[in-house]
């Protein structure tokens, strides 16, 4: 039997009160694995790992003993994988932040007349984060329940409290996650303006009094005027922060001999947010150059230097109207990253901006430039950085792609769950331009748990693979109700695996678990873990994530491996914008090929569903009405020209500032970093993951 909590109570929301995360049998998880793998490997890989499998569950064997371990760590932490996850997911990874690991939120296009109207924006917005600052600091942050399967259970609120209060330290072999103690008398807040690749501390809080919005602005306009003063520039020390985990550590470490430094960097990981004003990036601003120059800043030329990467939330508001948010990841999943950036952009749209009469200029002291004391090592480290952050500027491959032929309510019409649907779609795609299906990663939201994370759900079923073969082998003839069936096949079996994965009963963290306590343990690695299949199996060439907004903007982010895409979406009622993202130097992937193939199998299930459903409704006949609607319907979505790309200029020139879609689902959440309506129901995460 799994272990876990039968009777949870329930709490603010905070953990307390949760269910610890269950541990799953180890044979129910190696049973699993083998299920996921078998269609992955070939005939003699897979014969192999069934007998490495069979080999480590073994009765009296290696994995029986680090299955009562592990039940021993459950019974002693409050979360048993928590740790072990963030260290391999986060803490351990070596690889530079952006693009990387920091996804980010692109906001619509903003058109600002003169420069001024940018920094009442930010002016606005800052108001916006302060007051949702004290909702968390006050506790009011209304508890997020579960929808669709165990709807109305608490969810695990912890990771919202890290959004203002944190910091990744930079370690030469692992990062540490800085969280900041609460004090009797806590310090005055500040925020850190990033302006020009020069540092400014803004205290949001001066003689007791929280600076109101006429005040921020009048403090952000000096700012400006100060990072304008040539003669006061200073080297663009936040490109250190774009380097390599460990090169970053080793230049840190450099930093802190001069106290002049200790002081910059002790002000910047204090701070509450990054609140970035960028210079204007260029004449073209699609959808996918804004997804691009949020990811990382347009590198040393534009705004690269512009960032303090290991601050979670980093607000870029840029004078050419390109704007969003930055995230260190560690911290929180997307749904934390989405919730708070709506609740920003809402109360924007429904807070008329309160430029009214406040304190004088000379009334606000002006704000402190951060200072710093470069040696030659520092000069020769930024040069590198620079120029590692040039390299990963021109290899990322990003192609942000608003599919508008139909949405999820067609999806749901044909009674299908939505994110279950678009996941066999994006295995299509990849089928189609790969000829083999590939280890997929789609984050599951466990914050049903104390202290809940996510885990994994591998959305490269057999199921699927049956489907996109009948799709794309015109030798199979295989009828159309016959694709049909297995359309619902592979998405049921998604389905499946999302409720698994959301109940705590996945094999991804049970796997890490085992694995890391084996080395705890100071044992040899088990043979499982150095099998091929175990190296495939975490190679996720395919990373995805349905991140749903109520409110007009996108999530992207990058590839996890060298050879792998990056797939994000956002389905909206009519349409679904796909942010997809590869490298390159890869010559095995194209994200313009990519999205080629995602349209064209969108079209084709689509059109599959409206055949298999007009043969279902010819019995109807009389029931001309059902008909006729479903006809216009057909008609509607396949009338319309072949998709066209989000980044259309003439599109954008007609978005407004913001578009709130459904104001009532301020209080969404999520099963899955992924979400479905169907059994899983969970509206958002994203979360990347």
């Amino acid at each position: 039997m799994p272990v876990l909590d039968r009777e949870p109570t329930r709490d603010s929301g905070g953990g307390d009160g949760l269910p610890k995360l269950p541990l799953p049998t180890l044979k129910d998880t190696l049973d699993m694995y083998l299920s996921c793998m078998k269609h992955l490997l070939t005939e003699e890989q897979f014969n192999k790992t069934q007998h490495v499998v069979k080999q480590f569950g073994a009765p009296g064997g290696v994995g029986e003993l680090l299955q009562s371990k592990l039940m021993e760590r459950r019974e002693n932490k409050a979360n048993w994988v928590y740790e072990y996850w963030m260290n391999d997911m986060y803490l351990n990874n070596r690889l530079a932040l952006p693009v990387n690991s920091s996804p980010v939120m692109v906001f619509p296009q903003q058109h600002f007349r003169a420069p001024i109207d940018s920094l009442r924006f930010a002016a606005h917005m800052i108001s916006g984060v302060l007051e949702y600052k004290t909702l968390l600091d006050s506790r009011s942050l209304p508890v997020d329940y579960a929808r669709g399967q165990l709807a109305g259970t608490p969810l695990c609120m912890e990771q919202y409290y890290r959004l203002f209060t944190s910091y990744r330290l930079p370690g030469t072999e692992r990062d540490t996650l800085v969280a900041q103690e609460s004090s009797v008398m806590p310090e005055p807040e500040h925020i850190i303006v990033a302006c020009k690749n020069q540092f400014f501390v803004l205290d949001v809080e001066i003689n007791f009094r929280r600076l109101n919005e006429r005040d921020l602005l009048t403090q952000l306009d000096k700012i400006t005027r100060m990072a304008d003063s040539e003669e006061e520039h200073l080297p663009p020390i936040g490109l250190l922060t774009s380097d390599g985990r460990t090169e970053w550590a080793q230049a840190r470490s450099e930093l802190m001999r001069e106290s002049t430094n200790r002081d910059a960097l002790d002000m910047i990981e204090r701070c509450m947010c990054l609140v970035c004003l960028d210079d204007p990036s260029g004449p073209e601003l699609s959808d996918t150059t804004r997804a691009m120059l949020m990811l990382h800043g347009g590198g040393v030329a534009k705004n690269g230097g512009n960032r303090w990467y290991d601050k979670p939330m980093q607000f870029v508001v840029g004078a050419d109207g390109c704007c969003g948010v930055v995230c260190e990841h560690s911290a929180f999943e997307g749904i934390v990253l989405v919730q708070c950036t709506e609740y920003l952009l809402k109360y924007m749209i429904g807070s008329p901006s309160k430029l009214v009469r406040a304190a004088s200029v000379s009334e606000l002291p002006a704000p402190r430039r951060l200072r710093w004391k470069c040696s030659p090592e520092i000069h020769k480290l930024l040069a590198s950085s620079a120029d590692k952050l040039q390299r990963q500027v021109k290899n990322l491959d990003m192609n942000v792609y608003k599919f508008c032929d139909y949405g999820k309510e067609f999806i749901k019409k044909h009674k299908m769950s939505p994110d279950a649907y678009i996941q066999v779609a994006v295995q299509l795609a990849f089928y189609r331009c790969h000829s083999r299906p590939v280890s997929t990663y789609e984050s599951a939201s466990i914050r049903r748990f104390k202290q809940g994370r996510v885990d994994n759900i591998r959305s490269a079923t057999p199921e699927a693979l049956t489907f996109v073969k009948a799709m794309t082998d015109g030798k199979l003839r295989t009828s159309d109700t016959e694709k049909m069936e297995m359309l619902r096949d592979a998405i049921t079996a998604q389905t499946k695996y999302t409720i698994l994965s959301i109940t705590g009963m996945a094999i991804d963290n049970h796997l890490l678990g085992l694995r890391e306590l084996a080395h705890e343990l100071k044992m040899e690695k088990p043979e499982i873990f150095q099998d091929e299949a175990f190296l495939i199996s975490n190679q996720f060439i395919l990373s995805t994530s349905q991140v749903p907004t109520t409110v007009e903007m996108f999530c992207c982010y990058g590839p996890v491996v060298p050879n792998g895409y990056g797939a994000c979406y956002n389905p909206q009622s009519d349409h679904i914008i796909f942010s997809v993202s590869s490298f390159l130097d890869s010559p095995q992937t194209c994200s313009a090929e990519f999205v080629k193939c995602l349209v064209q199998g969108l079209m084709d299930i689509g059109d599959l569903c409206n055949k298999c459903n007009s043969s279902s409704n010819t019995t109807q006949k009389k029931q001309g009405q059902t008909l006729e609607t479903h006809t216009q319907t057909e008609t509607n979505w396949q009338s319309k020209t072949p998709q066209r790309p989000a980044d259309k200029t003439e599109s954008q020139q007609s978005l407004p500032k913001f578009v709130l879609k459904t104001p009532d689902q301020t209080k969404v959440e999520a099963q899955t970093q992924t979400s479905s309506k169907a059994e899983t129901h969970a509206l958002k995460n994203g979360s990347k993951s």
